[in-house]
């Protein structure tokens, strides 16, 4: 029978919101970074179903898994995936399609961030009352780092709350400003004129580092950074020190460098930081859509049909 690996299903849901009766499936819920682990793991799998960008599926990974015939993935991008090695093994990688929330997270953050309502918790629990003072989204300035569709769903949000929405990134045209209706500014403008900076550009070679140092320097003391895109895009350390040293005033984090974040990782520490364990995407409707797909997809493959391919 065709065994199936469904990888990083933290909080074991995969067989609870899909139907996966009939299929040899077998969960794992632990996260394997090491890649010889993971190597040794999957070795008896046909078929393996990563969530999103979890588990890193090299080349050398596909190649030393002999018995591998399917890569059904959650999503259809995911980056952690060698697609070229997998079609040069004549192994077909398969996704799923969804509306991930991920421009609902971005904007709880920015929420988060400027009602102080983290601190207030906290405050609450210990029995204070009143201890910080947040501040109003309405009138404030939001700079959208790239506006594809999750900038411009973010971008919707902003202007419903009364923010004045600009944008900017390296691809961005007059014409796709004027159609979201957010005004296009330099890279210089919007990191001196947001109150909050939000991330929604992809991870590549070209953004991996696109802000650093300088860039919050330029930030105003009192804007906060969102990130809930991809975290190499943001220079981990230079975003570290920088809201150690108050050069801006917190950061609302769904995305890291390493993830799962680090136990012991020194912005875990931080007051002025909202940190998400990259759930933006993740809620029940969209595993549900994730996890029954995936199945459909297996089912479809197991009965010779096209599938639609990443490629």
């Amino acid at each position: 029978m065709t065994k199936i690996a469904i990888l990083d299903d933290y909080l074991g849901l995969a067989t609870e919101l899909a139907d996966w009766d009939g299929l040899d499936v077998t969960v794992f819920r632990d996260h394997v970074g090491d890649e010889d682990r993971l190597i040794a793991r999957l070795q008896p799998f046909d078929v393996i179903c990563p969530m999103r960008e979890r588990a890193t599926i090299s080349r050398r990974l596909i190649e030393s898994l002999p018995n591998l015939k399917l890569i059904a993935t959650c999503g259809m991008r995911n980056a952690a995936i060698d697609i070229d090695a997998a079609r040069e093994r004549g192994v077909p990688v398969t996704g799923t399609y969804g509306a991930p929330p991920t421009a609902e997270l971005a904007m709880a953050l920015m929420l988060a961030c400027a009602r102080r309502i983290p601190e207030e918790a906290r405050a609450m629990r210990r029995g204070a009352w009143q201890t910080v003072l947040g501040r109003s989204l309405k009138g404030a300035t939001l700079g959208l780092l790239g506006l594809g569709k999750l900038g411009a769903e973010v971008a919707g949000f902003g202007q419903a709350f009364g923010m004045n929405v600009i944008a900017w990134s390296q691809n961005l045209t007059q014409e796709r400003a004027d159609a979201v209706g957010v005004r296009l500014t330099d890279k210089a403008t919007l990191l001196r004129d947001a109150d909050f900076l939000s991330v929604h550009v992809v991870l590549s070679e070209r953004t991996r580092g696109l802000i650093g140092a300088d860039d919050l320097k330029a930030m105003k003391k009192t804007a906060y950074l969102i990130n809930t895109a991809r975290g190499p895009i943001v220079d981990e350390n230079a975003l570290l020190q920088a809201l150690i040293a108050g050069e801006i005033a917190g950061a609302g984090l769904d995305v890291y460098g390493v993830e799962p974040l680090p136990a012991d990782h020194p912005i875990r520490t931080l007051d002025n930081v909202v940190l998400t364990p990259h759930s933006g995407y993740a809620s029940e409707e969209t595993f549900r859509d994730f996890y029954s797909q995936t199945a459909e997809c297996v089912r479809a493959w197991l009965r010779g049909e096209d599938l639609r391919r990443i490629d």
